[in-house]
């Protein structure tokens, strides 16, 4: 009886720590971001991290759709010009999939401002200024999940195994 009981408390562990691992984050490339040709080093960070790429696309985005993306902002006096700047070039979404991939992602990125973003994060290593800080990341899981609706369909969100996951989590 023994013996049932902690097999079936350790598949439940094995559930909440996979689980927890199946966080999904969304990151977006910005137009100067595209346009400076970063999107692969971009990339590089978040594979060489762990994290698992589960949904990507390049698109030029619409002002209706970066309207519903940043209506947080709508009432702020930058809003206009961000619609235009984002709405400016390709842009490329991302959904990342690890565990804690938000906090963790947000954390890669720097602060929102290149000026106080620590060396060794993309912002501080790619961004000289606020206006043009070349890369979008959600601020929490809730958002995560309101933006991935927003930027991606159902079915092109892929669930799938990673060969190296067995080597990155416990």
């Amino acid at each position: 009886m023994v013996l049932c009981s902690v097999s079936t408390l350790l598949q439940i562990i094995c559930k909440l720590i996979m689980a927890e691992n199946k966080e999904r984050t969304f990151i977006m490339v910005k137009p100067d971001g595209v346009q400076r040709g970063l999107v692969g080093k971009i990339i590089q960070r978040f594979e060489e991290k762990g994290f698992k790429l589960v949904a990507m696309k390049m698109l030029w985005p619409s002002e209706e759709l970066l309207k519903k993306h940043y209506a947080d902002l709508a009432s702020r006096p930058f809003f206009p010009g961000l619609v235009k700047y984002m709405s400016s070039g390709a842009v490329v979404p991302m959904v990342w999939e690890g565990l804690n991939a938000v906090k963790t992602g947000r954390v890669m990125l720097g602060e929102t401002n290149p000026k106080d973003s620590a060396p060794g994060t993309i912002r501080g290593d790619f961004c000289i200024q606020v206006g043009r800080n070349i890369i979008h990341g959600s601020d929490s899981v809730e958002s995560a999940k309101k933006e991935i609706s927003l930027w991606f369909g159902e079915k092109e969100v892929i669930d799938w195994t990673h060969a190296s996951e067995k080597w990155i989590y416990e």
